[in-house]
């Protein structure tokens, strides 16, 4: 058995003080160490977060049982003796900036788990931390000194929901100056400031806005592990696109958060939308601003208020249980079809938009259409079946143009088709029906007259309401249009163009309380095409050119650069397996129908890919019966790859 001297720095003794030296024993386990490293330290105070950092491997010994030998520590290891929860500098999507203790020990999802929990943010597998973007070094502005909230003071809790106080956790109703912090996570920002919004780096192409998604942490590794030292700056932001049981009434720093970042990617053009889209953003933001100084905290509740609604919710799922089984059966028995004359249009190269008018049938997730109406009885003159494609809203108000644009799988690429509908109505009921026809669902759905009711309240904030419009103060001193929308329309429009504009698209929001009005904006981000979409620059094997591999909630798609479209898109539905080659980087896909797809990747490391697609697999596991419990064990071996194993 193998003695000898073994050198580790203890972190408390100070940055000068030399390393301790303790004789130990191949045989003598983890626990062992530390024991001899608190006798001969001689100091006395709680080392329970203490831990054996190996610097060479980049390890934590965080097996106290294992002896050296089995974890194969030598004379000339270099161990820290270090704690594992250590201040974290935090960027918020509100641009907030706090300081708290994090752990740096745990993979990155457990040490996420614990700021969410700390933030009171429910759900926390849909956020993570990223490395925040490089800023050009200015001269140091005395008055442009960032402002830094210390939550270091904190205590760690280990408990999956914390204890409220007056709506807020109970460390954030210790003092006023926390309840200012905690407000300020919960209520909405004012309008960022111009200068602010024109510093801030915007993606020109889909390529820039692939580099930020190789600055996503790995979720498998520790903080330790990634380079990340104490009172570095990370940014926590939603991740995965998928939002699950969002509830205003406990999700008040959760909605606030995924407002600014929506908000914020509308700003920074991360994400596409029409002119009249532009304006109702702009106007929902002005109406969220004005309404949270009056309303200055989203709604919150009482336990005893928390506790009849969880009794009147399982009291209702008991009463829907008992006749469940017969009305299921006669869904099932016959699907509701939508019929109605309809006008559609294939593009082809060099054509004009020429659409024809036939009678369509949508039922169960397909579409079919005939020359008229007493023709439905024979063969339709097409057959499309929509699940899997992507669909896609191109409506103008102002011009009563309401188009539904399909983007069919077919083994060569996409087809695309336009369907032209003539009215509001006849466009809601259709819209709704493609939607879930391409999520493999019918209009039997309990969602397809939400569905329906929503794109209508959409239409509605859409239409130029111009007989309040002379109400409509035009010259409002307090409305900076430069804060509101995004800077191409101000090299596009004068302040006194969109102006009207804006307050025009305001006169139909007005009404909202501030949290219908934030349910509202997320809502029509969501409905954005390009909505949830994240980008990789990837190399497909075969090619010999770089395109963009986007990946959204529900599916992958490849856009060719040298056109600027997709061409190509793939559900996860169709998926039957994934697999990663560690050794060349290489991603490959299996689909049904032996389509194989396999590619490299270019702006980013293809374990992110892989945690993407696994992680947004684990999302579509999630169920309201089992929401309080979070399976880590299934998303580490969705996301981790052969490092988790």
């Amino acid at each position: 058995m193998a003695a000898w001297d073994l050198s580790v720095t203890v972190e408390d003794l100070g940055s000068d003080a030399p390393p301790v030296i303790i004789s130990v024993a191949s045989d003598l386990h983890v626990g062992g160490v530390i024991l001899k490293l608190v006798e001969k330290t001689q100091i006395k105070h709680d080392w329970s977060d203490h831990a054996l950092w190996w610097e060479q491997k980049q390890l934590w010994l965080l097996r106290t049982s294992w002896t050296l030998e089995k974890y194969g520590i030598h004379a000339d290891a270099r161990l820290v003796f270090t704690v594992q929860h250590k201040p974290l500098k935090l960027c918020l999507p509100n641009s907030i900036t706090l300081r708290l203790r994090a752990c740096f020990s745990n993979p990155v999802f457990q040490t996420v788990i614990g700021i969410c929990r700390m933030l009171n943010i429910r759900h926390p597998e849909e956020l993570s931390l990223l490395r925040p973007v490089e800023q050009k070094k200015k001269r140091k502005d005395k008055n442009s000194a960032e402002e830094i909230y210390d939550l270091t003071e904190v205590p760690l809790t280990s408990v999956s929901q914390p204890c409220l106080y007056n709506g807020m956790p109970a460390h954030f109703a210790d003092s006023p100056q926390m309840e200012a912090v905690y407000k300020m996570l919960s209520v909405t920002q004012p309008p960022p400031a111009p200068e602010v919004v024109a510093k801030q780096y915007r993606p020109a192409s889909v390529v820039d806005k692939a580099h930020i998604n190789g600055r996503w942490l790995d979720s498998s590794r520790c903080l330790m592990q990634q380079g990340v030292q104490e009172n570095d700056r990370v940014w926590l932001r939603f991740k995965y696109f998928a939002f699950f049981d969002i509830e205003p009434k406990y999700d008040v720093v959760r909605l606030t958060q995924l407002y600014e970042q929506a908000r914020w990617a509308i700003l920074l053009e991360d994400i596409d939308c029409t002119e009249e889209e532009m304006m109702l953003f702009g106007a929902l933001q002005y109406h969220i601003s004005k309404v949270s100084q009056s309303e200055p905290q989203m709604l919150t509740s009482s336990a005893a208020m928390d506790d009849l609604d969880l009794a009147l919710q399982s009291l209702e799922v008991k009463m829907e249980g008992v006749g469940s089984s017969a009305s299921e059966m006669l869904e099932n028995m016959a699907a509701p079809e939508l019929t109605d004359y309809l006008k559609i249009f294939r593009p082809k190269r060099l054509t004009l938009r020429d659409y024809k008018q036939y009678w369509f049938k949508f039922q169960d997730t397909s579409i079919s259409y005939f020359k008229s109406k007493e023709e439905s009885v024979r063969e339709p003159i097409q057959h499309i079946n929509l699940k899997g494609c992507e669909v896609a809203p191109d409506v103008n108000m102002a011009a009563q143009r309401f188009l539904i644009r399909l983007l069919i799988p077919a083994p060569e690429g996409m087809n695309e088709v336009y369907l032209r509908c003539e009215n509001e109505q006849q466009y809601a009921q259709w819209m709704a029906a493609c939607r879930l026809g391409s999520k493999g669902k019918t209009l039997a759905d309990s969602s397809y007259q939400s569905e329906i009711q929503s794109i209508r309240s959409f239409l509605a904030m859409q239409k130029s309401s111009s007989s309040s419009h002379g109400n409509a103060a035009t010259t409002d001193e307090s409305i900076n249009t430069h804060s509101l929308v995004s800077p191409r329309y101000h090299k596009k429009y004068k302040t006194k163009q969109l102006t009207p504009r804006i307050l025009d698209a305001y006169q139909n929001v007005a009404q909202l309380s501030l949290t219908d009005a934030v349910m509202r904006f997320l809502q029509i981000w969501q409905a954005l095409p390009d909505f949830g979409l994240s980008y990789i620059v990837v190399r497909f094997k075969g090619s010999r050119k770089d395109e963009v591999l986007g990946i959204g909630p529900n599916r992958l798609i490849r856009i060719d650069l040298g056109v600027g479209d997709v061409v190509k898109s793939w559900r996860y539905n169709n998926m039957k397996q994934w697999n990663v080659n560690w050794d060349i980087r290489q991603v490959a896909i299996e689909f049904e129908g032996n389509i194989n797809v396999a590619f490299s990747c270019v702006t980013a490391d293809c374990k992110i890919v892989h945690e993407f697609i696994g992680g947004y697999i684990f999302m579509s596991t999630r169920n309201r019966d089992k929401s309080d419990t979070l399976n880590e064990e299934l998303f580490h071996k969705l996301t981790g790859g052969h490092e988790a194993l």
